[in-house]
């Protein structure tokens, strides 16, 4: 629940942002009645799930690493193997499992603020919300949700993974955890764009 602000205040002022460029671009055009249906699609496909995965990146993917990190390095993970107990299944599992959960759950929050937040924009500018929100129900399609859902999964499991992989990888020193929480936000960023990258061609070859 601590991700719900800051994924909230990215998605609020991007969906902002995101409605006025396009009201620029398109009104130029005379197509102001198309900015409800890229707008969404963009957010739904696309930036909603990519916005999650990076907030949650920097706030839960760190959190794990510096959690296990500490744990590693007060030798707690050597006590769970000496103990017979898998560090894998009681430490990590667990993290995986809710990286899955949370994933979907702040990229539907996401998408909703954001289509919220341009909605406003858009009335500042004389596109009543009736016109806008009929945009959004002719365009969107289950299928547009459901590929940024199974998006922000991928990237719960890429986080939770990598932050759970970071924090058993820390040395020792006053140090290692702050290394092994860097590490695991920045790895986390890297994969999140490659996934990103692959996915959005399976999809182009699939039209998923």
């Amino acid at each position: 629940y601590l991700s719900l602000p800051v994924v909230g205040l990215t998605a609020l002022f991007t969906g902002m942002v995101l409605a006025l460029q396009s009201y620029t671009g398109f009104s130029r055009f005379n197509a102001e009645n198309a900015i409800a249906s890229v707008v969404v699609l963009s957010m739904t496909r696309e930036l909603g799930p990519v916005l999650a995965g990076l907030m949650v990146a920097g706030r839960m993917g760190a959190a794990m690493a510096a959690e296990i990190g500490t744990m590693t390095v007060n030798s707690e993970v050597d006590a769970l193997v000496t103990g017979g107990l898998s560090p894998v299944r009681f430490l990590v599992l667990p993290r995986v499992l809710a990286g899955i959960a949370v994933a979907p759950i702040l990229t539907i929050y996401a998408d909703l603020v954001s289509v919220f937040s341009s909605s406003l924009t858009m009335l500042i500018y004389g596109i009543p919300l009736v016109n806008f929100y009929e945009g959004v129900l002719n365009t969107v399609q289950l299928e547009d949700i459901f590929s940024g859902l199974t998006k922000a999964t991928l990237f719960g499991v890429v986080i939770a993974s990598v932050g759970c992989l970071r924090g058993m990888q820390t040395g020792t020193g006053a140090a290692a955890v702050g290394i092994s929480t860097t590490r695991a936000v920045v790895s986390s960023i890297v994969l999140i764009t490659i996934v990103d990258g692959i996915f959005a061609y399976v999809s182009y070859r699939t039209g998923f």
